[in-house]
């Protein structure tokens, strides 16, 4: 059933001519930032030759890029999450899926599952980007790879949040604006915090993604993501839970 419902989430999606003008915007952005990296790095690369031991161009070009990419998720994703259940409530469609032998767990999971596709689909125009470079160059596929499993992590964080949120409100508007000042709130408060062992650094989730973008793979980032993404998804899963109930 949570496939199911995944494929019936990604074909609503696909069938609203806005998803595919933010697909063009988007992967238009990211060309535009992709260049214009490649086009500093060219311009320093004199100086780099100079050096002992220069960093390569994916250091250079690819992590800034999967960087910006992150920072631009951050925004984006709340716009499709508000849709997910507050949408569903204000058009008395929530009803049905609550009415049907379905699970609460199923419910939130099936439309995590199927949003995270579609933006696993939209985020992988950056990979395939950054590889035409092997055209000219060697890459540095650990570091490539390190990234795009951070950014994915990240993404997951993101629509966990955005999820619950909008199981919280009929507005759709108001889920997205509620999601943007969660997400944004602890990105804000990460860079605010000035000591090193700030609370704000472990619970930001893009302080987590550094480490990812850098090429370091820690589990205890991963664990963060994970956990992170298991908290909201359970508070939205209890929501649904308690909507059924009082239906």
């Amino acid at each position: 059933m949570i496939r199911l419902l995944a494929l019936r989430e990604l074909r609503s999606l696909f069938a609203m001519p806005s998803t595919w003008l933010v697909l063009a915007v988007l992967q238009f952005i990211f060309a535009w930032f992709f260049l214009a990296r490649l086009e500093a790095f060219l311009a320093i690369q004199p100086q780099l030759a100079q050096l002992a031991n220069p960093p390569g161009v994916t250091m250079t070009v690819a992590a800034p890029l999967f960087n910006t990419v992150a920072l631009l998720l951050m925004m984006l994703v709340p716009m499709f999450t508000m849709r997910l259940i507050a949408e569903e409530r204000r058009n008395h469609t929530l009803a049905l899926l609550l009415s049907a032998p379905l699970s609460g767990s199923q419910i939130v999971l099936g439309k995590f599952f199927g949003l995270m596709i579609f933006l696993a689909v939209l985020i992988s125009g950056v990979p395939l980007m950054l590889y035409t470079l092997t055209l000219g160059t060697e890459l540095d596929h650990g570091l490539l790879l390190s990234n795009l499993l951070g950014l994915l992590l990240l993404t997951a964080s993101y629509v966990a949040v955005g999820l619950y949120i909008s199981a919280l409100t009929t507005q759709p508007v108001i889920a997205a604006i509620g999601a943007l000042a969660v997400l944004v709130g602890l990105w804000l408060a990460d860079l605010g915090a000035t000591a090193e062992g700030s609370p704000w650094h472990f619970v930001s989730p893009l302080s987590h993604f550094q480490n990812f973008n850098i090429g370091l793979l820690d589990s205890g980032d991963a664990a963060f993501f994970v956990l992170f993404s298991v908290f909201f998804l359970l508070l939205a899963m209890r929501r649904i839970h308690n909507n059924r109930i009082y239906w």
